[in-house]
């Protein structure tokens, strides 16, 4: 029998599973407060979009606040995090790579990303010398092969030295950390990872998918089997009977949230917070923004990604941030870094009905000055459009003052 959960109890449940009932750290943010956080969430998506900063970056900042730069890349040169193919390409607790050596293994039979094993089979030579210029060399990135080969194949235009590479890092042969412009550099994973890591036994395939679907019960706090199989890319035809398994195990307990159409789940003990007060403006790719039907239900937010969509055709622009304030996303930003002007511009700002505009703008004002700060930019800029830039021009002009 489903335990009811009220649409506010679910919304305050997953803001708080996800790190947003809790106040950002006062001290300096310490690898402890990413690795607490990267526990948490489960996955940081990963993404090459730098128009205010990297995808990365912005979703630690949204709850740690201002941090040192390069602390997603200690996470990896500490061996605390990896980075893997869970939600997308993804930063990844360490603990979590025997969960996914199913993947891998898929990987090297040709179960995914055929286009990548097609390197393997047509020139398996090629690739065995690519490991070897690892082995013998040391870390390397595809520029550092000394031969790349010819271009082939829809992969981005990816020549087949990159396809190698990354052949090799679907199959868990090598592993990967970013350099400052994003370029993957590629290692042994024997070397790359801890030994305890390395030594630690690997799960059949349905234990590790269930450990999977349990992590991300926990991350997401209440969730849907659709949300739960979508965190680390399960198909929903797995996880369902994978999930009934969990539920009647004890692992997980169903719940019926008011107004979902589908049955969720959580995990048993999951706390419900009494009230969150958060801050945060929120990327695209931040976990809590991960599945926009999930964003409609818990928020009444429809939000779409509007990078592939033709500029004349863009409803509010490039990249917009949603805004998190309180419990609600409130409001969606359009920003960019002029990183030239050393400015955070604000080309866009829209209220979501039924808020109080000023009091949005203020709260909005404060976040963009913190987030301006911790890019090294210098002020924040103002564009003219959406009906919450008169409020909010005011609001920044008070913070200068």
């Amino acid at each position: 029998m489903s335990t009811p959960l009220s649409a506010d109890e679910a919304r305050r449940c997953v803001l708080g599973a996800q790190g947003f009932s809790v106040s950002r750290p006062s001290g300096g943010v310490t690898l402890r407060h990413a690795t607490s956080l990267l526990g948490r969430v489960g996955a940081v998506q990963l993404d090459s979009v730098n128009v205010i900063a990297r995808a990365h970056e912005l979703t630690l900042f949204s709850r740690l606040g201002d941090h040192p730069r390069n602390l997603a890349e200690r996470l990896v040169s500490t061996g605390r995090a990896f980075e893997y193919w869970g939600h997308e390409a993804s930063l990844l607790a360490v603990e979590l790579h025997p969960l996914l050596r199913w993947r891998m293994e898929a990987a090297r039979n040709g179960e995914i990303w055929s286009g990548l094993s097609d390197v393997f089979e047509e020139q398996p030579d090629y690739v065995e010398r690519v490991l070897k210029e690892i082995t013998n060399r040391g870390p390397l990135s595809a520029r550092d092969l000394p031969d790349r080969g010819a271009k082939a194949g829809p992969w981005w235009g990816w020549d087949a030295g990159k396809r190698a590479l990354e052949y090799l890092f679907w199959t868990g042969t090598v592993t990967a950390w970013r350099r400052a412009n994003f370029e993957r550099v590629y290692d042994l994973t024997e070397r790359a990872l801890p030994s305890e890591i390395l030594n630690a036994p690997t799960p059949t395939r349905e234990d590790a998918q269930k450990d999977l679907l349990l992590r991300a019960a926990a991350a997401f706090g209440v969730a849907t089997v659709t949300d739960l199989a979508d965190a680390f890319r399960i198909k929903a035809l797995v996880a369902r009977p994978l999930i009934a398994e969990l539920v009647e195990e004890g692992a997980l307990e169903a719940i019926a949230v008011e107004g979902w159409r589908h049955q969720a789940y959580r995990s048993p003990g999951t706390r419900i917070p009494r009230a969150v007060d958060a801050r945060a403006l929120l990327a695209p790719f931040d976990s809590l923004m991960w599945g926009r039907d999930r964003v409609e239900r818990l928020f009444g937010f429809h939000y779409r990604l509007e990078i592939y969509v033709p500029a004349p055709k863009r409803v509010y622009g490039y990249y917009v941030m949603p805004f998190l304030l309180g419990e609600d996303l409130v409001a969606r930003v359009e920003m960019k870094s002029d990183r030239k002007a050393g400015v955070l511009n604000i080309s866009g700002a829209w209220a979501e009905p039924g808020v109080e505009l000023g009091l949005v703008a203020e709260a909005l004002a404060s976040e963009a000055a913190s987030l301006a700060q911790f890019l090294g930019l210098d002020r924040v800029t103002l564009g003219r459009r959406g009906d919450l830039m008169k409020s909010l021009r005011s609001a920044v002009s008070s913070l200068d003052s």
